[in-house]
């Protein structure tokens, strides 16, 4: 940001909090009748009881996600937007290189009508897909629950089991070792492939990678999100036909370029 910039946003600041001290003003004229703003008290880690949650330093845990109470989130595991994990009654454990994505819902149940304590237990490198449930479940390592799919209290999902998306997995069902079980209720469907086996744990090598690019823009700065702004707007890439009928090379700024294991497949371009 230029001088002329700085000087910009100084005076839309200051004219700002004129404004807003007018309307404090007038609030205050109004008595009992002035609106008053609720805003958003969302904490993105949030005790309950005496219960704090314990995220790796490593791990990734975007801010509009909601890890609350008993919660343990192991090293290079990634807790996307939208998803709650509440460890009020019992705890969670999530270990290590485990994403659970968009919008999924993990809780606990303190007992069950048998009386058997029903903590959440997510394994190693597990993906868990978009608005999935997991209540008072274990999931082993190398599991994969796949998108909207609901895990009920007792259920288990044994190292390399897959619920297919959407399924409804009922109470204290156990899906075995390399097994696909869908529907509604889940019921056992077929045996995985060696490809889909290698696919779970690609799966969660890809999702650690793509969280490290999440937790970075994530902290960026005003400035540096302004920066780039003006970057890609200068050095915006149109489709290659259209430049080399121009005569125009057009090279990416070092500031926009993906790291390498984002891309996997993807092969670095010789230089010129």
């Amino acid at each position: 940001m230029g001088t002329l910039g700085k000087a910009i946003y100084t005076v839309g600041f200051w004219i700002r909090e004129t404004g807003q001290a007018i309307d404090r003003l007038g609030c205050r004229l109004q008595g009992n009748y002035y609106f008053q703003e609720q805003l958003s008290r969302h904490r993105t880690f949030m005790n309950i009881y005496d219960k704090v949650p314990n995220v790796d330093k490593d791990a990734f845990v975007a801010p509009s996600a909601s890890v609350i109470g008993d919660v343990q989130v192991g090293r290079g595991s990634s807790i996307w937007y939208g998803c709650v994990l509440r460890g009020d009654v019992n705890s969670i454990h999530v270990g290590s290189g485990t994403n659970i994505q968009d919008n999924s819902l993990v809780h606990v149940a303190k007992s069950n009508l048998s009386g058997k304590v029903l903590p959440t237990i997510i394994g190693d490198n597990v993906t868990v897909g978009h608005s999935a449930v997991l209540h008072g479940c274990t999931v082993e390592d190398e599991a994969f629950v796949g998108m909207g799919a609901v895990l009920l209290d007792g259920v288990v999902v044994e190292k390399h089991g897959m619920v297919a998306a959407g399924a409804l997995v009922r109470q204290n069902t156990k899906i075995p070792c390399g097994e696909v079980w869908g529907g509604n209720p889940a019921k056992f469907l077929r045996k995985l492939t060696e490809e889909e086996i290698a696919f779970i744990s690609q799966s969660a090598t890809n999702y650690s990678n793509l969280a490290q690019v999440h937790a970075a823009e994530n902290a960026k700065t005003f400035d540096e999100i302004e920066f780039e702004k003006v970057l890609r707007k200068k050095y915006a890439r149109r489709d290659e036909e259209y430049d080399s009928m121009l005569g125009v090379v057009r090279e990416v700024p070092p500031e926009l370029i993906l790291p390498d294991n984002i891309l996997p497949n993807k092969s670095p371009k010789p230089s010129q």
